[in-house]
């Protein structure tokens, strides 16, 4: 049992295995009742048995496909109505499907659906109760391969949007008491290799973290107050190069008339 009082409800996508399995062990830890979101629902009501016997917290499940328009709106529902509700984890998420010439089209669309608009509607779902409580945080799982093309532009450009619409939700919440987080893994020992048609074993060892020691990270990034965390960074001060040199560009793409290079 969790010797922690209780700090609400965390809703989990992606739940049943993996980095969203962490999240969900946890959270119950810290003192949170769940409500766990997967497809899988024999793998949910397992997790949802051994955490209520682990931590006596309250666990609820929806079984749901985050790329079905009509499950993506039962859960919406589900959580709107939850004022219960503190914390949103929208870890669900689709890899594969690395060469556009050869996508299959409608695997591309799931991915797209699960990763940005399943995301972006339970975010959008579970904000104004937050904002109206002044209370919880949403946590959205990218993955370092945002800023690295060279795996597939389909994976990695909803990556990129996660990034982007985390970091300006960040300044939307700023000056409230609820936390934005966007999380960026590096290569993690799950099962989502497999799912994506790849081969774990072809990855170097030495760059694959546990999703144990993934999560774990970023909960203390999360309680820092991080708006960014990238678990496998070992020198801070390079996201905030990187991120400040972005913003100098952004500065320049500004002006009245186009470059002299150009010779309009």
């Amino acid at each position: 049992m969790s010797g922690q009082g209780n700090k609400g409800t965390a809703v989990v996508t992606g739940a049943s295995s993996g980095i969203g399995a962490v999240y969900a062990d946890r959270l119950a830890g810290q003192g949170y009742d769940l409500v766990l979101v997967a497809r899988r629902a024999d793998r949910l009501e397992e997790l949802a048995g051994k955490l209520r016997q682990t931590y006596s917290r309250k666990v609820g499940v929806i079984s749901a496909d985050l790329a079905n328009d009509d499950d993506v709106r039962r859960v919406e529902q589900a959580v709107t109505a939850d004022e219960s509700i503190t914390l949103l984890v929208n870890n669900a998420g689709i890899g594969g499907q690395a060469v556009v010439a050869t996508a299959d089209v409608d695997a591309a669309e799931r991915m797209i659906k699960v990763n940005t608009i399943a995301l972006t509607r339970l975010t959008r779902a579970v904000l104004p109760g937050l904002l109206a409580r002044n209370r919880g945080g949403i946590v959205n799982i990218a993955s370092v391969l945002a800023f690295d093309t060279s795996f597939g532009g389909i994976y990695s450009g909803t990556k990129a949007y996660v990034v982007n619409f985390t970091e300006a939700l960040h300044r939307e919440v700023e000056g409230t008491n609820v936390k934005v987080q966007v999380v960026l893994p590096g290569a993690t020992r799950t099962d989502f290799w497999e799912l994506a048609g790849t081969d774990i074993a072809n990855v170097p060892k030495e760059i694959i973290m546990t999703a144990d020691d993934m999560v774990d990270a970023a909960l203390v990034g999360l309680a820092k107050g991080e708006a960014v965390t990238v678990p496998a960074l070992v020198d801070a001060a390079k996201l905030d190069t990187f991120l400040g040199a972005r913003q100098a560009f952004y500065g320049s793409l500004h002006a009245d008339k186009p470059a002299a290079r150009y010779g309009v």
